[in-house]
């Protein structure tokens, strides 16, 4: 059962459509950066550098199922003008969009803005592995404050958007904590999943730079004991959506 699992986007949509090549939030557990490196596109350094893509030979056509926007890169002031551009090509077409980002206010207030009319195709689901700041800080170093994240997912509630969230990955051990403050401002699922690869993928991306003390506390707080008694906890609440590395750690004892 395991083994027809998906992962990774197509969880999500069976389409992506991006138009970036690094992405300012230089998250350090980031796959698309370690891809990059690996790959040498960019350095650890260089990642956060934003640079167009060509869209000259990119489809805008209407796809069998939704597109999700962006799968390896983010939105973000740098990009915004690029990203509603590509939005509403796609829009025109009749896609329906999945809005993948850790938000910036300003960002989020154009897009809810601009598509107003169109709002029924479009689904935001807003990244927030953690309602601590400071958190956020170490892990996603230039991506916005949970508060800026909050208030862009309230502004989009408020004005009748469909909503979700993506606690992948968390970041800490007090997902109750998060998940009192967002559901109020929820019309979807909260996704839930763990860090992957965390130990060779911050290596990567931070030249050994960043402390290993703390990627091993926060996978002390994702071992198998700690990940089922997540899942007990919530597991009939309907809400929640379990990504695939946790689908695999309850699979594996038995509890789905």
């Amino acid at each position: 059962m395991a083994d027809k699992i998906l992962f990774g986007t197509k969880e999500w949509a069976p389409h992506n459509f991006n138009f970036m090549n690094g992405c300012s939030n230089d998250c350090v557990y980031c796959y698309a950066k370690d891809m990059a490196i690996r790959f040498k596109r960019k350095t650890s350094d260089t990642w956060r550098e934003e640079l167009p893509v060509s869209l000259e030979n990119k489809s805008f056509n209407k796809k069998n199922g939704a597109v999700m926007i962006p799968s390896s890169h983010d939105i973000t002031p740098g990009n915004i003008k690029i990203a509603l551009y590509v939005m509403e090509k796609l829009i025109k077409s009749g896609n329906e969009l999945l809005l993948v980002t850790k938000p910036h206010l300003s960002c989020v207030k154009h897009i809810v803005d601009k598509f107003e009319t169109s709002k029924g195709q479009i689904k935001f689901r807003f990244t927030i592995g953690s309602a601590d700041s400071q958190i956020l800080k170490l892990w996603e170093p230039g991506a916005p404050s949970f508060q800026e994240r909050f208030s862009s997912l309230t502004y989009a509630f408020e004005r009748g958007y469909s909503t979700s969230i993506s606690c992948e990955p968390l970041l800490d051990n007090h997902f109750d904590l998060l998940y009192e403050k967002v559901v109020p401002f929820i019309t979807g699922s909260i996704w839930v999943g763990k860090i992957n690869m965390a130990v060779k993928r911050v290596r990567t991306n931070t030249g050994g730079a960043f402390p290993q003390a703390k990627v091993t506390a926060l996978l002390e707080t994702q071992t198998d004991e700690k990940i089922i008694d997540l899942f007990n906890r919530y597991k009939k609440n309907a809400m929640i959506e379990w990504k695939e590395s946790i689908k695999k750690v309850v699979i594996n004892h038995g509890l789905m």
